[in-house]
């Protein structure tokens, strides 16, 4: 019979998770704390369902750290007999060592998926099942790449997240850390795009740019800022800090910070409800239609 499956609230979560995750919302724990976790929630699957065993055995208790286990997870989901997932793990491997970095960006990106998503219960989860994860890591291990002048890989890389993922982000593109995309399909970054700290984004939402300008032409996305499903978010224009982009919004100008912003085109509704949108999730509008709203876009 498979285990019974762990509680995130009003039941009691296995143990050391109520601990782990006290120190997920915002700053994942310690790696120790976190990788004890995970490998705890692996014993607990393999004993629940002994079909996966060897699944699981592979990507989790064959490791030693966390960032190999999340590095062939994510090779094994790339694999193609174009480049196989031996040669991308073997990359992946390279640019951890030679970017310490990345390390807390990936961790703190896993806290923020178990830490807002009611339908994940176990650091697990994301880290073997949810596209929208490893979408984001394939991209933040494509943007270093990019960086070190190794553009070709970054764009086959790109390319096939886009085919398995569904997601389709320029390796160009900045994140901050504490990242989630939920579902992720159809998330569509352009080159120039900058997202800060902390930000949350539902699935078919674009950053883009507008028409065919060239340099600098994509938004730039404070931190803690939530943007629902369908969004789109067009040419070089600033979401301030904290600010909600409603379901359906095409957002063509500036978002104050703290406010939300919803319609065809969007406009400024009333206040983002919350003091951190990406965090709480909640995606009710407050309505007033009046409020104009500081001026303040220093979130970057």
């Amino acid at each position: 019979m498979p285990a019974s499956r762990p509680q995130k609230a009003n039941g009691a979560p296995p143990r050391g998770a109520a601990k782990a995750k006290s120190k997920a919302a915002g700053q994942i724990a310690s790696a120790d704390l976190v990788w004890e976790q995970v490998q705890r929630e692996a014993a607990a699957a393999m004993a629940g369902e002994p079909a996966l065993t060897g699944f699981v055995f592979a990507t989790i208790v064959n490791h030693s750290r966390l960032e190999d286990a999340i590095a062939h997870r994510v090779a094994q989901r790339l694999n193609h007999s174009d480049v196989d997932a031996g040669l991308i793990l073997q990359t992946f491997q390279d640019v951890l060592d030679s970017q310490p970095d990345l390390s807390p960006s990936i961790r703190a990106d896993l806290a923020a998926v178990y830490d807002r998503d009611p339908a994940c219960t176990r650091y697990l989860e994301p880290l073997l099942f949810f596209k929208g994860f490893h979408a984001l890591v394939t991209h933040r291990f494509a943007h270093e790449l990019w960086r070190q002048g190794r553009k070709d890989f970054a764009l086959y890389l790109q390319s096939q997240s886009s085919k398995i993922f569904s997601t389709d982000i320029h390796p160009a593109a900045r994140f901050g850390r504490g990242i989630m995309l939920d579902h992720a399909t159809g998330f569509v970054v352009g080159e120039t795009a900058v997202v800060g700290d902390n930000c949350s984004f539902l699935h078919a939402v674009t950053l883009g740019g507008s028409g065919k300008v060239t340099g600098d032409r994509h938004p730039k996305i404070g931190a803690g800022v939530l943007i629902g499903a369908g969004a789109k978010v067009l040419g070089n224009i600033h979401v301030g800090n904290c600010a909600l982009v409603a379901a359906g919004s095409v957002v063509l100008q500036d978002v104050p910070p703290h406010m939300t912003v919803a319609g065809v085109p969007a406009r400024v509704v009333g206040p983002a409800g919350c003091a951190e949108p990406a965090r709480s999730m909640d995606q009710m509008l407050r309505t007033a239609p009046n409020y104009l709203g500081p001026d303040d876009y220093s979130m970057l």
